[in-house]
Formats: structure tokens, C-alpha cells, sequence
């Protein structure tokens, strides 16, 4: 099992996916598009990386949100 850590930044709006693990996400979609098939283990890594990628975007998107609903309320 792999561990992954993230530095996360104090305001969520400037956090993204790290450029590594979105190079080995395409990576093993392009293998599953050219091949058809994953190993199981690679079909886990990816549906990991998917879920921590979805992860972020809902934590960015969450923290636009309160950021606009702060300013408007200003």
C-alpha cells in the first residue's frame, strides 16, 4: 500500500492535483484504452487516483464557493 502526502496550501482554492500522480493516472488510463485491460492492481491504483483527484477538485470547489459567499456578504 502506497501513502501519499500532500502539503496542503492554507487556502484550498490553490490546491491541485500533483503533476505525478496526474501523469500516472493518464498513464494507466491511455495502457486501459490501448490495451483494454488493467491488472488488478493497477485497476486500484487508478481508481485511487481517481477518487483523491475527485477528492481535491471537491475541496477546491467547496473553498471557491465559501470565498465568494464571504465576499458577497461583505
Amino acid at each position: 500500500m502506497a501513502i501519499v502526502e500532500l502539503t496542503l496550501p492554507r487556502d484550498f482554492r490553490k490546491l491541485r492535483f500533483p503533476r505525478a500522480l496526474n501523469r500516472r493516472l493518464q498513464e494507466l488510463l491511455e495502457k486501459q484504452s490501448e490495451k483494454g485491460k488493467l491488472t488488478p492492481v493497477e485497476r486500484e491504483e487508478a481508481k485511487g487516483l481517481v477518487e483523491m483527484a475527485e477528492t481535491i477538485t471537491w475541496l477546491r470547489l467547496r473553498a471557491e464557493r465559501k470565498s465568494m459567499r464571504k465576499r458577497s456578504s461583505q
